[in-house]
């Protein structure tokens, strides 16, 4: 097996073993990756490869925000902020805007940021994840 099948075999691993809290968390760190590679792209004029990035950046906004619990008051909410998120990735790669790109990625890091703390913070509170995994559906 060479190292791009056990990196592959590896990622697959971890999300299949992960919690919906943590698949939340990686998530965010994938569409932040994608966010970073379509402006680094935009920035060296390889228009492809940044709309590309672009649409997986979109396509896994789009997953957190139909995976959100609209039960949640909190939710009403956070859904208007990842259609703004939206919103500046379509117009981003539409126009190839590097600054509504930057705005998608600042909310996408403080969002993975808060989550990341959050899940800190009930881990240290209760030793588990059962009250972040409960904002969204199994």
């Amino acid at each position: 097996m060479n190292a791009a099948n056990m990196a592959n075999a590896y990622k697959r691993q971890q999300v299949l073993t992960a919690s919906p809290a943590e698949l939340t968390l990686m998530l965010y760190n994938g569409a932040i990756r994608f966010v970073t590679e379509s402006i680094q792209a935009i920035e060296k004029k390889d228009i492809n490869k940044a709309h590309a990035s672009n649409m997986r950046a979109q396509k896994i906004v789009r997953e957190l925000m139909l995976a959100t619990d609209m039960k949640q008051e909190i939710s009403q909410k956070w859904i208007l902020i990842d259609e703004y998120i939206l919103h500046c990735l379509v117009q981003g790669n539409i126009k190839k805007d590097k600054s509504r790109l930057e705005e998608a990625k600042k909310f996408l890091l403080e969002f993975r940021d808060t989550w990341s703390q959050a899940m800190k913070l009930v881990r240290t509170d209760k030793g588990t994840d059962k009250a972040l995994d409960s904002k969204f559906e199994a």
